[in-house]
């Protein structure tokens, strides 16, 4: 009896932990989703009476609407990453959720940074404080896995090379979005490193595997 009624404690708690890493996991969709909202309706509205007019107003806006689709594409690739590392977690403790609120934070203030990096004027010191809420997140991101990885905060049947791939990945974009921050303040072409560093990263990795 005593055996029967301690597995049923056991089950009820294992049930209760991973409930409470679907909500982490809800809560998480639930908060980017919203930083997606923000970040479109931060987007300004094209003026005009005639056809012209509204493509000299959206001409005036572009850089407005590239930061929109750059921010989109980051806070996108942001999710995807949390999605594809949270389908492994049964259970969440303290350490987690706390790293999880200050990527949130991140998320949350993505929006306003994009704002920032889309006015006229400063480039340097606008572009600066982009990359480093990047950074920043994408730092808080690495301690979640690490935090995930060393607390066995994951399923049994995970594929041991998760963690591996996610550090290189995660690792290599904090490096493209922290070499980008110098070379914003030669040129404004330091956009491009964000694309650069990985296809660089990418490459140098399959010659090794060759």
């Amino acid at each position: 009896m005593s055996d029967a009624t301690s597995g049923e404690d056991t089950a009820a708690a294992s049930e209760e932990r991973l409930f409470a890493a679907e909500r982490l996991v809800f809560f998480s969709d639930a908060v980017v989703a919203i930083a997606i909202t923000l970040l479109a309706l931060e987007l300004p509205l094209p003026e005009g009476i005639t056809g012209t007019e509204l493509l000299r107003s959206l001409g005036d806006h572009k850089s407005e609407y590239v930061s929109f689709l750059i921010s989109f594409a980051v806070i996108g690739g942001h999710w995807r990453a949390h999605h594809r590392l949270f389908e492994h977690v049964t259970t969440v403790n303290a350490g987690l959720i706390r790293i999880s609120f200050s990527w949130l934070l991140m998320q949350v203030i993505m929006p306003f940074a994009t704002k920032v990096i889309g006015e006229d004027g400063a480039f340097e010191f606008r572009f600066v404080f982009y990359a480093v809420v990047q950074v920043i997140a994408m730092t808080a991101f690495l301690l979640m896995v690490w935090q995930i990885q060393r607390h066995h905060l994951y399923r049994t049947d995970t594929p041991p090379e998760l963690f591996g791939r996610t550090y290189r990945g995660s690792g290599v974009m904090i490096a493209a979005f922290a070499v980008s921050i110098p070379v914003a303040f030669f040129t404004q072409w330091a956009y491009a490193c964000w694309i650069v560093v990985p296809l660089v990263s990418g490459l140098l990795l399959r010659s090794r595997k060759a």
